[in-house]
This record gives structure tokens, sequence and C-alpha cells, in this order.
């Protein structure tokens, strides 16, 4: 049929066929990619790999520390939670030998003030003041508070053993600090999971968190640990020792550990400990009565707010992380485990393309049903494999969303576990609008934009509220 023939509807129905093979096509790659690392999940999990053993919790909060914790908490503009969130640490970790770096800019007055009036007397707490405005990147902040512990430590002739990492917004766990602190005996880099907390007030944007963080951080990192590939850090709830973060900064030749350029400096972290030969350990432990040994938080919860900290992570693990780590170890050794984990960081804009193909491709179906109902555009007529393409890209479907709910119920109950299958849709809008964003800015960078802190505000701090407190009541009972 020539082409000048050809009505728009029947260009319509053209388009939706060729779409229709590309988005089925991707969705079934990447559902095959998840597939392995369920059946990966399911192995440990019947081999006793991946339980999650039960440790006295509230004997762990007092414990001592082996040497000298220094635990970094960089803020812009965090006047409203962290206050809370130092008080909570400084309580919940009464051990004498840890201090509290808390790093502001000069011209964030309310936050420094918040900081001050947080613990008075208190000598573990050591507020830090960038020299230069805000805001920077994390990274910069991160990198002040790192010459001032090098100033401490050559004022008191005492090393610390490790450097603990928090953000303004942490609830930490009674029980991590000397948890991490025994790790890093027989480590380099030790990560424990983060849970973002279900929020009464936004069930549809604000707790779409807790079923991301909760596959992610109970399935994935515990087969990448396995595995044997790095763990990237989450930027909370994580320690390095002294002497990994001395070797980051000798690396780059000079006392900055991390790249000021960088947007996601934590995931960068983990990764590049483990190219310099340390080993890096996810550490998932419970309490004894079962509440998951964890750093909580409120996430946002405003759709603007929610899509700039997706953009922030897509385009710092994806596209940052392409240019600044590549896909090998500077070793130059080949790891299978560590190619394929790479990978999987760095389907984020991928993904995103692939969704918003999906949804383009259910309005332009509904379109061209439209259009055949009125006799203006042929029926499709799907062939035998696009038939099996379809019914694999729906069982994989329903596979996933019945792990999703599973993992959700665990930690959160059943009618989180029920929202999270609800969720869904919302959380495929969202990293479509971020997939988005995130490739513009990258673009923006490449042309020579600055790179800034795009940070997103925090209002509410868990220790608040008694019922965002029970686990943590009941772990230390």
């Amino acid at each position: 049929m020539p082409i000048l023939d050809i009505t728009p509807w029947q260009l319509l129905v053209l388009f939706q066929h060729e779409m229709l093979l590309f988005a089925g096509i991707f969705f079934l790659l990447g559902a095959i990619d998840d597939f392995a690392v369920d059946l990966v999940w399911l192995w440990l999990k019947l081999t006793g790999r991946a339980r999650s053993k039960r440790v006295d919790g509230a004997q762990l909060a007092t414990a001592e520390l082996a040497g000298s914790a220094a635990i970094f908490v960089p803020t812009w503009h965090e006047a409203g939670v962290i206050r809370d969130t130092i008080a909570h640490a400084l309580g919940a970790w009464p051990q004498d030998n840890l201090r509290l770096y808390v790093g502001c800019y000069r011209n964030d007055a309310e936050t420094i003030a918040a900081v001050m009036s947080a613990a008075p007397g208190d000598p573990r707490l050591r507020l830090v003041i960038h020299d230069r405005p805000g805001p920077s990147t994390k990274a910069d902040c991160l990198n002040r508070l790192y010459r001032a512990l090098l100033e401490d430590e050559a004022r008191t002739g005492c090393m610390a053993r490790m450097v603990v990492f928090h953000d303004a917004e942490d609830m930490v766990d009674p029980a991590a600090l000397k948890l991490l602190d025994e790790a890093i005996g027989s480590a380099e880099f030790v990560q424990l999971p983060v849970l973002p907390l279900p929020q009464a007030n936004s069930r549809w944007l604000g707790s779409h968190y807790c079923e991301e963080f909760a596959e992610a951080h109970a399935k994935g990192l515990v087969v990448r640990d396995a595995l044997g590939a790095a763990i990237p850090s989450a930027g909370v709830g994580c320690a390095a020792s002294r002497a990994a973060v001395a070797r980051l900064a000798e690396a780059r030749g000079g006392d900055a550990p991390f790249e000021a350029e960088s947007l996601t400096e934590d995931y960068e972290m983990g990764l590049r400990i483990a190219e310099q030969g340390g080993r890096c350990r996810f550490l998932r432990k419970r309490h004894l009565n079962g509440e998951l040994i964890a750093t909580r938080a409120y996430f946002p919860a405003r759709l603007d707010h929610v899509v700039r900290q997706k953009t922030r992570w897509i385009h710092g693990i994806a596209f940052q992380g392409w240019d600044r780590l590549g896909w090998n170890a500077s070793s130059g050794k080949i790891h299978l485990a560590e190619q394929w984990m790479r990978m999987r960081d760095r389907r984020g804009p991928l993904t995103a393309l692939v969704l918003f193909t999906g949804y383009l491709l259910l309005v332009l179906s509904a379109l061209a049903g439209l259009a055949a109902a009125i006799g203006r555009a042929p029926t499709i007529e799907l062939t035998t494999g696009i038939k099996l393409l379809l019914a694999a890209n729906f069982a994989a479907f329903v596979w996933r969303a019945g792990w999703r709910f599973g993992f959700t119920a665990r930690e959160f109950g059943l009618a989180e576990g029920f929202r999270a299958v609800l969720r869904i849709p919302i959380t495929n809008i969202i990293a479509i609008m971020a997939g988005r964003r995130a490739l513009a800015a990258y673009v923006r960078s490449l042309a020579g934009q600055d790179v800034v802190w795009d940070k997103t505000p925090h209002f509410d701090h868990p220790s608040r509220s008694s019922p965002a407190m029970a686990p943590l009541a009941k772990a230390t009972a």
C-alpha cells in the first residue's frame, strides 16, 4: 500500500503495534533481570543465608565501643528536624567515645541555632560551620566535616576507628552503633537497612518509599552481599573504617574523601571502597522481638519534593555513575556480579522511557479501539508471538506485585502491603517524571552548569509521635 494511501487512523494503529513490541520486549527483559535476583534470593533463603539473625538489642545499645566513632550529619535548612535527630541519637547512643559532627552553612542561621539548642552541655556534639555559603553539595559538606575530624584528631592525638553517616531527618536504632562497631572489625564498609515510615497524611506519595526500600534492603542488597558485589551506600545507617575514608581522601590527593561535584557521593563511597580492595557488608539483623534494626525516617510527601529527590538519585547513580565509576573495578578485574549489579543500578533512565511508552500505549490503544468501533481504522490482529509476549508480561507483573506485597507487609503490616500494590501506578509515574528531569539535568551539567545540592526539605521527625517510636520502644523494653 503506498504510504500516501494510509489514513491517520491506520498510521496510529501501525505506530501502536511498534510501540507494543518495544514496550513488551523491554518490560520482559527487565522482568527476567528481576526474576534472576528473585531466584538467587530464594536460594539464599532456602539455605539459611538470607535469614535475619536476632540479637539482644538492649545489650547492644549500652555496650562500649571498640574505638572512637565519628558520626557525620550534613545539613542545609534542616531547622525543623535536626534538633530531634541530635537529641534522639545522643539519647539512644549513650557511649562516651562517639562524637556527632553536624555540618551547617554559615548562611543557615536557623539550623545553626537548632543544633546549638539540641544537646546543651553534651561534649559529644560538635557543631561545624562551613566556611562558604550554602548550598554547595552534600559531598562538599561532608568534606568539611572530614576536615573538622582531622583537626580534632591532630589536637587530641587519638584517631577515630570508624566514620558513621546519617542525614538530618534520621531516627537511629539504639542497637545500630554497636552493631556497626562490631562489623567494622572485619569489614571496611557496612550498611544497615533503611526503613521509610508510612505517613498517615500521605498514603500515596510519602508512603510509596516503604515498598521500595523494604524490597531493596531485604532482597536486593542481600543478593549483592552474597554475590560479593560492592555494596552501595544509602548515605544513612552506614559506616566506613577510618582507614578506608583516609584512603578515599588520599586517592583524591588531599583532605577531601568525596568528589564535591557528585550528587550521590554516598552511592559512590561503597563502590570506591570495594575498588580499593576493602570488604563491604550489608548487615541485616533483628531485635529479639522481631523488629528490624534499621534507620527510620519520614521521606518527602509532596509530589515536587518526591520527584526532585528521585531526580537526584537517577542523575547521580545512572548518569554520573556511568561517567565517574564505569563498569569495571579500578584494578581492571572483571567481576560478573559487579557488572550485573551496576547495570541494574543504571536501569533508571531506560525504565522511565519504557514506562512512559507503556502508559502512552494505553492511551493509543483506547484511541485505536474507539477508531475501530466507529469503522475508521482496522482492528489489530495480534499474532501468537505478541499474545505470548503480553501473557508473559502480565505474569511478570503479578509476580512482581506479589513480591512487593510480601516484603512491605512483613515490615509494615497487611494494610500497607495492599496499599503498596495499589501504589504501583503512582510509583511508575514518579519514575517517568524523575527520569525526564534527570536527563535534562545531566545535559545541563555537560554544558558546564554547576551542580548544587537540590535538597528536599523535611518537616516532621519520627521521634515526635508515639506510633513511630513503638518499634524502638518494644525493642529496648
